[in-house]
């Protein structure tokens, strides 16, 4: 283990040399909280990213948003800007009685490249609508509208929708936030440990039915296609296993949980910005805790390309 407490996860693979290595940190929780198996510091504090916002959804049901089904799903997601999910950013705007320009997370292009050539040969540019992060920022909008909160700084640390959202992060994960920072969309982001993301997720697929953490749960699994987008990790995870929960984060961040409270969280520890390290591994946790689904064949193993020909792989080592 390294002096930040990571470890290697995955293996680097090319024409049979191993030529690099993806460090980083993964727990998996047993179906009675406790921790099944562990690799690195599973307690520092880390930053879950868009990981969080399943949580920062249960802290918009608490404060009295009225969403279901898809709409919910999009609160908690990172869509992929394809035309469905800005239909569904819109709907949410409008039941409030907004508009995108309400809207305070940054102008971006579509996460799907297909949405985003569109936009391009339409001679199109960045939209905050299209920023995968807009349906979250939507439902925070409308929580506020509810609430007869401001809406101009509903962002700022210190606003009740903020507030709101980092007390359910602490509560569903079990222990204090350890780091206060700013988010890539502009929110707060906050700090927590990877073994506390992963009781968060189990605390949500646990829930009883009909709580504001299991009607979040339950409108992700059931609408996966509006928390990601087509051909992405949550999306075919979701739709392939049964009763799992799953959401992933920048900079190498996943979490999943199955309904009968087994849980996993992963940092890849150089952020794994092209995502080929967190499927492997998580494919390989998933197994080892015994998870079978035709699903996980497509993402246990990342490959390489040499001169447009698979070459080699990137490759759990856990």
């Amino acid at each position: 283990m390294t002096a930040q407490g990571v470890v290697p996860l995955a293996e680097i693979v090319r024409s049979g040399f191993t030529e690099g290595w993806h460090d980083g940190r993964l727990v998996a929780l047993a179906a009675d909280g406790s921790v099944e198996f562990a690799y690195g510091d599973v307690e520092a504090v880390m930053m879950p990213r868009s990981s969080n916002k399943p949580m920062q959804a249960v802290a918009m049901l608490e404060n009295g948003l009225d969403l279901t089904g898809e709409l919910l799903a999009l609160a908690a997601a990172s869509h992929a800007g394809e035309p469905f999910h800005l239909e569904g950013v819109r709907k949410i705007l409008a039941g409030a009685g907004l508009d995108e320009q309400a809207l305070a997370c940054p102008a971006d292009w579509p996460l799907a490249e297909q949405a985003k050539l569109a936009m391009v040969r339409a001679g199109g540019d960045r939209q905050r609508v299209t920023m995968n992060c807009s349906g979250k920022h939507a439902a925070m909008l409308a929580t506020c509208v509810v609430n007869h909160w401001p809406i101009t700084d509903y962002l700022a640390p210190d606003h009740p929708m903020q507030r709101a959202s980092r007390a359910a992060v602490e509560r569903l994960s079990g222990e204090p936030v350890r780091h206060d920072a700013v988010d890539g969309c502009g929110a707060p982001l906050y700090g927590i440990s990877l073994v506390g993301l992963a009781r968060a997720f189990r605390a949500c697929v646990l829930a009883a039915p009909a709580t504001p953490e299991r009607r979040v749960a339950d409108a992700m699994r059931a609408h996966p296609e509006y928390v990601s987008g087509t051909d992405r990790i949550d999306t075919d995870l979701m739709a392939g296993v049964p009763g799992l929960l799953a959401k992933g984060g920048a900079e190498g961040v996943q979490a999943v949980a199955l309904p009968d409270g087994r849980a996993i969280a992963v940092k890849v520890g150089d952020g794994d910005h092209e995502r080929r390290a967190v499927g492997p591994v998580l494919v390989a946790a998933l197994r080892r805790l015994g998870v079978e689904a035709p699903v996980l064949s497509r993402y246990a193993e990342s490959p390489l390309l040499g001169g447009g020909h698979p070459v080699g792989a990137v490759r759990s080592v856990i």
